[in-house]
């Protein structure tokens, strides 16, 4: 499912236009990555959770020339499925 796609099923179940329904994602994605970049936790009761987590630095090998890398500590964006998606996944 692509971005339109979403925004098609957006318009077609909540009745808005298919302008409006960009608009919405657009900036529903912006908020989630504004509050992600400031380190905070956002959770929807029986969705999941979206939160960022860290990575260790570590060493690493070139897979291309066999040579010995050091890999910089990253954060990173994760999501964890509520009871009620997995349920429905399920």
């Amino acid at each position: 499912m692509t971005r339109q796609d979403v925004i098609d099923a957006l318009a077609a179940k909540t009745g808005l236009t298919k302008k409006d329904s960009t608009a919405f994602l657009s900036t529903f994605f912006e908020i989630i990555g504004e509050k992600l970049a400031a380190g905070d936790k956002i959770s929807f009761t029986g969705f999941g959770t979206f939160e960022v987590r860290e990575r260790a630095a570590r060493d690493g090998v070139n897979p291309r020339t066999g040579e010995q890398i050091s890999i910089p500590a990253s954060r990173y964006a994760a999501f964890k499925a509520g009871k009620v998606l997995k349920e429905t996944v399920n």
